[in-house]
């Protein structure tokens, strides 16, 4: 079992999702700064296994760091130093508003807390630090990044309603102060905004060094546009209500998604941010085994 106590938000760290991506872990892209021993890359040289580089050798090294086979070559003494493994700060920002409350076998929100959930836990066992944000047009809940926060997100979680209407720029612009430490911040969203209120708030978290992976979640009738009898359809964040005749708006609304999609993931790739377009009818596992498979593949080029 993934989790064995009854914690609050335990349903959400599914054990038959982590027995299927058993085998990959949660890696990082690029350079984190970490105290302890992790699973990803420092900033630091230290002891691991992996060769970084050569240096001179000077009074008071480790005499049995020396290269001898570049003595031998050389006749001049060299200390083989590597690069240090690393823990990182792991956070995920939940976009709690409104609109997250849409689904018909599943809602979206749901959807994302079990991702969150499973990736938190992920986390927590390669010993990550681990945190949670939830935010709508502000920030609802702050869980700082910690060792022994796993069962706090989880809790968080649990709680963490969609009941509020969304303005994603504002909350994660003032997110940006929370995130001087380099990590990986993941995003799990709707994001229903126009591309630059969302990059504008994204851009500064990139820019102070972060890892950010942005989740994209949809339900599938939000991505075909599934629907066929003429009705009102309701803005989930304003209220409103609009009478819609299917057949003369699908053509339309899908073109409109599809822009709005490949817009998002052009410009994730431009700010070196990874983009990943999920329905909720795509299982958890699938999802994350796509995920993580991706990641560790740009980090075996490193």
């Amino acid at each position: 079992m993934a989790v064995t106590s009854p914690i609050p938000g335990a349903r959400f760290v599914d054990p038959a999702v982590l027995a299927r991506v058993g085998n990959l872990e949660l890696v990082a892209k690029s350079v984190v700064d970490g105290l302890i021993n992790g699973t990803h890359r420092s900033p630091f040289f230290g002891a691991s296994v992996d060769f970084a580089e050569h240096r001179g050798y000077v009074s008071g090294d480790d005499i049995r760091r020396v290269d001898w086979r570049v003595y031998a070559r050389t006749d001049k003494y060299y200390i083989k130093e590597f690069e240090a493994d690393s823990n990182a700060n792991f956070s995920v920002l939940l976009d709690v508003s409104k609109s997250m409350s849409f689904g018909e076998k599943i809602s979206k929100l749901d959807y994302g807390k079990t991702l969150a959930g499973c990736l938190t836990y992920m986390a927590n066992q390669q010993r990550d630090r681990v945190g949670l944000i939830t935010f709508d047009h502000d920030i609802v809940n702050h869980v700082p990044p910690s060792a022994k926060h796993l069962e706090v997100v989880l809790h968080t979680l649990d709680r963490a309603t969609a009941t509020r209407p969304g303005q994603i720029g504002p909350p994660l612009r003032k997110l940006a102060e929370h995130f001087g430490r380099r990590g990986i911040i993941v995003v799990i969203s709707d994001f229903y905004a126009e591309p630059d209120e969302i990059f504008e708030g994204l851009g500064p978290l990139r820019f102070r060094g972060n890892d950010v992976v942005m989740f994209h979640v949809l339900d599938p009738r939000e991505i075909d546009f599934g629907f066929v009898e003429p009705s009102s359809f309701e803005d989930l964040e304003s209220g409103d209500q609009i009478p819609i005749i299917p057949d003369k708006l699908a053509e339309q609304y899908r073109k409109l998604i599809t822009e709005h999609t490949e817009t998002l993931a052009k410009r994730a790739a431009e700010q070196q941010m990874d983009y990943m377009l999920l329905n909720t009818e795509m299982p958890i596992d699938f999802a994350l085994f796509r995920f993580l498979s991706m990641r560790e593949r740009l980090a075996s080029r490193r």
